[in-house]
Order: structure tokens, then sequence, then C-alpha cells
């Protein structure tokens, strides 16, 4: 069997409230504006801390405007206190490496970004249509591909959807029975939505 097609994606994929957590990013350069973009579009709410020596103006500005913490120095070990989440982002691979070992030693989670070996989790490609979300992950491999599969599913992705979700949640609170009876109901109920799919591309 060729190589390919014994590899799979063994990552499992979650959805956190970062509002609830202590997120800390390394840096203040391009990688570290772009993971900070990444991370605030799809959670504004999120609890973010950023340390380095320096930041780029679009970085201030973009901080400012989420209120998020911003420390002006080097990274020190200490910064990881009461933190959940560490991205390190510098261009410098001993900072780098330091971050994901003081994190490991402390059972934090941690992504140093470009360097797989040393993540314990990628940012993938996401998609959202108000409460759906989509996460797309290429095992790391292939951040453009990523991309590229979240532009599509934007676009496949029906903007009313979110319409759809609502009006089956307020359907949900109506149906009598226990959960094992409310679950066949909703399958049936939206077997339906797949059922048209199949037709449609026949």
């Amino acid at each position: 069997m060729r190589k390919n097609m014994e590899e799979r994606n063994n990552l499992y994929p979650i959805f956190l409230k970062v509002k609830n957590l202590e997120v800390l990013i390394v840096g203040g350069g391009n990688v570290a504006e772009e993971k900070l973009t990444f991370l605030l579009k799809s959670s504004p709410d999120a609890n973010v801390t950023m340390v380095a020596p320096m930041y780029r103006p679009n970085t201030v500005a973009l901080a400012k405007k989420f209120g998020i913490t911003m420390v002006t120095k080097k990274y020190h070990r200490r910064y990881l206190k009461k933190k959940h989440i560490v991205i390190a982002t510098t261009d410098q691979p001993v900072v780098n490496e330091k971050v994901y070992h003081d994190c490991r030693k402390r059972s934090i989670l941690v992504n140093v970004a470009d360097n797989p070996p040393y993540c314990d989790f990628y940012m993938g490609g996401i998609v959202t249509k108000g409460n759906v979300k989509v996460a797309i992950s290429t095992n790391g491999k292939s951040p453009t591909t990523a991309k590229r599969l979240r532009q599509f599913f934007e676009e496949v992705i029906p903007d009313n959807i979110d319409d759809l979700v609502k009006n089956l949640n307020e359907y949900r609170k109506t149906i009598k029975g226990d959960f094992e009876q409310k679950v066949e109901t909703l399958n049936e109920f939206t077997k339906g939505l797949i059922e048209k799919k199949e037709v449609e591309h026949d």
C-alpha cells in the first residue's frame, strides 16, 4: 500500500470557548498579527495577551480595537502564568522552542507557527455563518489548501443556514419524549435536506 494511502489525519477537532480561557501570543511581527487576526475573526471576545519587544503599527491598532493586553518586553516563562493556550510567532527559533518546552513542562497547549513538531494544535481554516462553524485541517501539511477549502465552503454553504439552525432549535423545544426520541424525530425531519441535495446532483 502506498504511503499516502496509509496516512490519515488523527487530530481531534474541538471548538474552544476562548472567552473563558487565557491566550498568550509571543511575538509582535507579521505572523503574530496574522494569528491575532485569525483568532479575533473567529472569536472577537477572546482573552488575549501579547508579549514582544516591539509591535507592528497594524498589530497595535488591532489590539487596541479589541482590548488586547500588550506587554512590550522580551519573552520570559513568567508570562505563562495562568495561561491555557500559547502561540509562539517570533522569527527566532531558539525563543520559539523555549516557549514550546516551557509550555510542555506546565501542561499548556502550545502552537509554534510553521513548526508542526512543536505544535499541540493547529489553527486551521474556519468558515462561520451565524451559529454554524466549519473547521478545516490539512494535518499541518498545507495551510494554503485549508485556505482554498475555506473559500469553497464559504461559497457553497448558504447564507440562510443560520435561519435553518434557529428554526430547528425552536422546533426541538416543542418535541415531546426523551433524548433518544428527540434525536430520532430530528433525524427524520432533517433527512429531507440530504435527499434534496442528492436529487439536485443527479
